[in-house]
């Protein structure tokens, strides 16, 4: 990129330069901590247990409390958890609503 590539910065509302956008993007995705109900940090690969009973949208199906979600994958988003359960796609879930097994 040359010196004169600039790129909005929507956080701060600021023009920054591609290089600092670059940087601040690579910093971003390994500062970012995701913590379950209780504090407990998690990782890729964690099982989680559910702790409360949720209605999965596009679906009729309830996923109940004390449900154990295996092998969870974090999005970089810090109240986010991207998973897998049989019979749905693409679920993500509230890191707010989850336990660390």
């Amino acid at each position: 990129m040359g010196d004169d590539d600039y790129i909005y910065d929507e956080s701060t509302g600021e023009w920054i330069s591609a290089a600092e956008a670059g940087a601040a993007a690579g910093a971003a995705t390994h500062a970012v901590e995701v913590r379950d109900s209780v504090g407990n940090l998690l990782a890729d690969g964690d099982s989680v247990t559910l702790i409360k009973d949720l209605k999965v949208k596009g679906t009729s199906q309830t996923l109940k409390r004390g449900t154990v979600i295996k092998s969870i994958r974090l999005t970089g988003d810090e109240q986010e958890i991207d998973c897998r359960f049989e019979g749905i796609k693409g679920l993500v879930l509230r890191a707010e609503f989850v336990r660390k097994r």
